[in-house]
């Protein structure tokens, strides 16, 4: 029996979370359909824009995405501190941008609003569930995945369901487990065949990352930042260095594609030391990460090599 979702998150024990969602229908959410031949590649769009969006209005920072034929996966990272911080303006502007909101919140905006006492009692407690709803993944899976159906079946002339029921959230409780599922995701086309490299899988983070640090740019916007010399916040940035990261995904590509035999990259050992797995353990897991950790991830789960 599938567990109540507020029993799969966690804060206290990690704010990171693999989600995937898988559609039901045999026609795909994207790519070609081999039966009819009709192309629904235009569709990774939509899905990217709109992760894009939602992580501009929520509270949670996109960390790692890849957009499949029939599913998706998107790795995401809560910030409670964040939406702690925001006025009760703030909370009601985000809110806004999705959703109408109530009278009441709608009146707030208008110039010289004025309430009674029990007006202001109901305002208050709404902004605080909006405030509760924007650092919320299930809230933040719902608004993607609603919007997608909505416009597929539209697209499509037909009703009922286009996801499974539920998506999947699996939480990443360490540092070890967070680089394994990253470089998992992140992997995803190539492994499926759909490219040849990180740089040719489109819509997915990495190709954003790959292509901002060959133009030498700021790390890409609406992507959480990998640490850099300029960006050691604890808490605003992942905890690897970026550089280091996209050798990791680069070397793992080319042995899963059976290009590369020799050892990985100097600059990627300290980085495995540090999480204390090993790179054949990542390239196991690039390919078959939810089939080796079900559950919470972990690093009890992984295949550990310990520091020398």
């Amino acid at each position: 029996m599938p567990r109540a979702r507020k029993t799969q998150i966690d804060l206290e024990a990690t704010p990171y979370y693999h989600c995937v969602s898988r559609c039901v229908r045999r026609a795909y959410l994207c790519g070609v359909d081999r039966f009819t031949k009709q192309s629904y590649e235009h569709r990774r769009q939509w899905v990217e824009q709109r992760l894009y969006f939602l992580a501009s209005i929520f509270a949670i920072d996109l960390c790692a995405y890849a957009v499949m034929n029939n599913h998706t996966h998107i790795v995401l990272r809560i910030d409670s501190r964040c939406a702690d911080k925001w006025t009760e303006q703030e909370v009601l502007r985000r809110w806004h941008s999705l959703h109408r909101g109530t009278c009441l919140t709608r009146r707030y905006h208008t110039s010289s609003p004025t309430f009674t006492s029990s007006e202001l009692t109901t305002l208050k407690d709404t902004i605080a569930v909006y405030r509760q709803r924007l650092q919320d993944i299930s809230w933040f899976m719902r608004e993607l995945n609603e919007y997608i159906a909505r416009k597929a079946n539209k697209e499509d002339e037909c009703t009922g369901r286009f996801w499974e029921g539920r998506f999947k959230s699996q939480a990443l409780l360490d540092d070890a487990a967070l680089l394994a599922c990253m470089v998992y995701v992140d992997l995803n086309p190539v492994r499926a065949g759909m490219a040849h490299s990180p740089e040719e899988a489109q819509y997915t983070s990495v190709r954003r990352r790959k292509r901002a640090a060959v133009n030498r740019s700021v790390q890409p916007s609406g992507l959480m930042p990998f640490t850099s010399a300029g960006n050691h916040n604890f808490g605003e940035s992942l905890p690897f260095d970026v550089s280091d990261y996209l050798s990791l995904v680069e070397c793992s590509a080319k042995r899963i594609s059976g290009n590369l035999l020799s050892q990985p990259k100097a600059n990627i050992v300290p980085m495995l030391r540090k999480v204390r797995v090993s790179f054949d353990s990542i390239i196991n897991l690039s390919q078959h990460f939810e089939r080796a950790c079900k559950g919470a991830a972990h690093r009890g789960k992984l295949k550990v090599v310990e520091n020398k």
